[in-house]
């Protein structure tokens, strides 16, 4: 039987593959598609996706030695900078490997501890994890949209 940590990692993991699946399809040429001239292009979203997982990895779980550097939420939109395939795949790589080690050095008991964050406000590390589920699986839906449209 799994503990709870095991159980919400593999959540987490089994969530994050909406990302994954498609990373391998990315080329360097789809980096700057966008549905539309206002909206995200395919670079922008993967590094916010790894923004967002650091952040959330301090910040929820502090991961108070992080380095975390979310130029797209300081940005707030698409700066066109994100055409870099390999820095863009070794950062998603990086977030995954970070958010994951946080998750798993959590205890069971852990989970019902309340955080508080200005995003969200006050949730359990358990209820926190699914803002993050969440979070990486939009945003790999609108990569899929733009994959297949743009």
């Amino acid at each position: 039987m799994m503990t709870k940590t095991e159980s919400i990692l593999s959540m987490w993991a089994e969530a994050r593959t909406r990302l994954t699946k498609q990373l391998p399809g990315i080329t360097e040429a789809d980096l700057v598609k966008k549905l539309h001239p206002n909206s995200n292009s395919i670079g922008f979203l993967l590094r916010h996706i790894g923004d967002v997982e650091l952040l959330f990895a301090k910040n929820v779980f502090k991961a108070d030695a992080l380095q975390v550097h979310a130029k797209t939420v300081i940005a707030q939109k698409d700066t066109g900078e994100w055409t870099n395939h390999a820095e863009l795949m070794d950062y998603i790589t990086q977030s995954a490997t970070e958010l994951s080690a946080i998750i798993k050095a959590q205890t069971d008991a852990d989970w019902e501890t309340i955080i508080e964050t200005k995003e969200f406000g006050k949730k359990t590390k358990q209820e926190a994890v699914a803002r993050i589920i969440s979070h990486t699986a939009y945003h790999a839906g609108q990569i899929g949209i733009i994959l297949k449209y743009a």
